[in-house]
């Protein structure tokens, strides 16, 4: 179909203009033609255009995005104390916008905790590669995540170990992780909805433990679920937190206070409400 033209101040009834009349119709009709072709042309050779454009606009904002992962890892983790390759090689690779609400896609690589709904964050992405790298974690161990929250820290996990067992107090967080680690291709990632203070006794005992919610003490059950050899790291406390690395040998258990830390309390165990 061509464009349509419309022709305005053309007198047709007087004998005298009607040749020039219909010269300009015809010059009229040919620019149309003209302009219609070169619009057809552009639209396959421009990728930016037509039913392509979004396509063209979402891959932009993919290299955006990727740009600032790569700056949050470098001035975020590389320029301070997270060297471990592996955790390094896992936050370069995750999307973490991907985690964050809609509204916060770019702020997803800010030096920042950000909200996730329900009362819950993400953990600021340095304090991620922490909690990793403390774990020193090998590619065939097994580790415990209690505090799915977003899913963030179960993929950054999943990158490096053989399995992860996820835990989430809230059903609505739990669901959504789920779903979005599935849809990422997570398959050695396993999520429940429960009391991570009771941890996960039927695939106990693990290698490592990474808890993402403060307790105001350690949970003896994630203790006993630690094999001999075992790791768990753990911020504690109300108000004022610290994060302890705990490790588990024949000899007993040893505990070392690492750094200050504010994380969301830890529910469960009918010692509080769920957040709403």
């Amino acid at each position: 179909m061509f464009p349509t033209i419309f022709l305005t101040g053309v007198a047709m009834s007087h004998p005298a203009r009607s040749g020039w009349a219909l010269v300009a119709l015809f010059l009229a009709l040919a620019l149309g033609l003209m302009i219609w072709n070169n619009r057809n042309r552009s639209y396959e050779t421009n990728p930016a255009q037509g039913s392509n454009g979004s396509h063209a606009q979402a891959a932009t904002e993919e290299q955006q995005l990727a740009r600032m992962r790569e700056r949050m890892v470098r001035a975020q983790l590389e320029a301070r104390d997270i060297h471990d390759p592996k955790v390094l090689a896992a936050m370069r690779k995750i999307s973490r916008h991907r985690f964050v609400p809609p509204a916060l896609v770019y702020s997803a690589y800010d030096d920042s905790a950000l909200p996730i709904g329900l009362g819950q964050t993400i953990s600021q992405p340095y304090i991620v590669g922490y909690m990793t790298q403390v774990l020193a974690l090998g590619e065939t161990e097994r580790v415990l995540e209690i505090g799915t929250g977003s899913g963030y820290q179960a993929a950054v996990l999943a990158e490096i170990v053989s399995e992860v067992y996820t835990i989430e107090i809230v059903p609505e967080l739990s669901e959504h992780a789920a779903s979005l680690l599935h849809s990422m291709g997570y398959e050695n990632v396993h999520t429940r909805t429960g009391d991570g203070y009771l941890g996960w006794p039927e695939f106990a005992p693990f290698d490592a433990i990474i808890v993402t919610a403060a307790p105001d003490h350690v949970p003896q059950p994630l203790i006993d679920q630690l094999k001999l050899g075992g790791r768990m790291i753990i911020p504690v406390g109300r108000g004022e937190q610290e994060l302890i690395l705990i490790e588990k040998n024949k000899s007993g258990v040893t505990r070392r206070s690492t750094i200050p830390v504010r994380f969301v309390p830890m529910t469960g165990k009918g010692k509080q409400t769920l957040p709403r």
